[in-house]
């Protein structure tokens, strides 16, 4: 299977440095038309072009790739729609987006100030939304979209000092799998992506000889699946030096104990049953745990 984005148009929010560059840099690779998005120098986030941003279209234009340079910060929404619409005057469509921006604000949760809380959530939640917002009506349209969300295992599964990072990280996999569920029927794929990679985000989190075998170029090849024409849909791909694996969140049978008084102590006596993973399942939508609770109820009453 042949990755060809011949005739794509991309948009790679972040994408002045580090992981984001890599993403840019493949989609033009491939054959797409890429918005090289990135904060970078621009003094207001209003959408001037960015030293960095310009840096890389530099580079797609010298391999020969079509590039445009955009400085939006992804917290304003009316920037964000403007970088839309001046994609949609030069080359008429979008078809993937790549929520790549991010920013780190880490510290132990007794120690953070909301406000660094807050900025982490705006930045890669609330960007996250306002990307998604603006370019929604337009792959709705064409009946076709392929949208990456940065997810981290931060968010799956925890990292001391990370509160605010895994707690957007962990919304955007919800933002996904309802996105996902809407846009189907369109043809909009929305995916997401766990990178282990050495950016300016991560360099102090691991000693150098992790860092060396941690490019970021290897998590290019999750980020082209999930930007493809035969992407999945709903899924969370894991990648870092490498290697590649799915991220899930299960449902597991559990026990019925009914409407008893003694049900919390039940429940407690119970609750490895209840936590026990044989024949758990990864449901299709959030209706499947109403669903198998009531089918157990039912049975319960014959």
């Amino acid at each position: 299977m042949s990755i060809d984005l011949t005739g794509r148009v991309a948009i790679v929010t972040g994408a002045g440095g580090g992981l984001g560059r890599e993403h840019a840099l493949a989609l033009a690779a491939r054959g797409a038309k890429v918005v090289v998005n990135d904060l970078g120098g621009a003094r207001d986030g209003s959408g001037g072009s960015s030293a960095a941003a310009l840096a890389v279209v530099e580079e797609i234009r010298a391999a020969g790739g079509e590039a445009i340079a955009n400085g939006a910060s992804v917290t304003d929404y009316a920037a964000v729609q403007a970088m839309v619409n001046e994609t949609m005057a030069k080359w008429g469509r979008i078809d993937i987006l790549v929520n790549n921006a991010g920013i780190l604000r880490d510290k132990s949760f007794a120690k953070m100030e909301l406000d660094d809380f807050k900025l982490v959530l705006d930045v890669h939640l609330m960007g996250a939304v306002h990307c998604c917002k603006a370019v929604w009506p337009i792959m709705t349209e064409q009946k076709y979209g392929r949208i990456v969300m940065t997810t981290s295992s931060s968010g799956l599964y925890g990292n001391f000092g990370q509160s605010n990072y895994g707690a957007a990280k962990m919304a955007l996999v919800g933002l996904m799998q309802t996105l996902s569920l809407e846009g189907a029927k369109y043809d909009i794929r929305v995916n997401s992506l766990a990178p282990t990679a050495a950016t300016r985000m991560t360099e102090s989190l691991f000693p150098p000889e992790f860092l060396q075998a941690l490019q970021p170029a290897d998590v290019v090849p999750a980020m082209l699946v999930l930007a493809s024409e035969q992407a999945p849909n709903r899924t969370i791909l894991c990648a870092g030096a490498g290697s590649f694996e799915a991220a899930h969140i299960t449902l597991t049978q559990g026990v019925h104990i009914g409407h008893a008084s003694d049900a919390p102590e039940q429940l407690a006596a119970q609750l490895a049953e209840v936590r026990q993973r044989e024949h758990e399942t990864v449901p299709e939508s959030g209706m499947a745990q109403g669903h198998l609770e009531l089918t157990k109820a039912m049975a319960n009453r014959k």
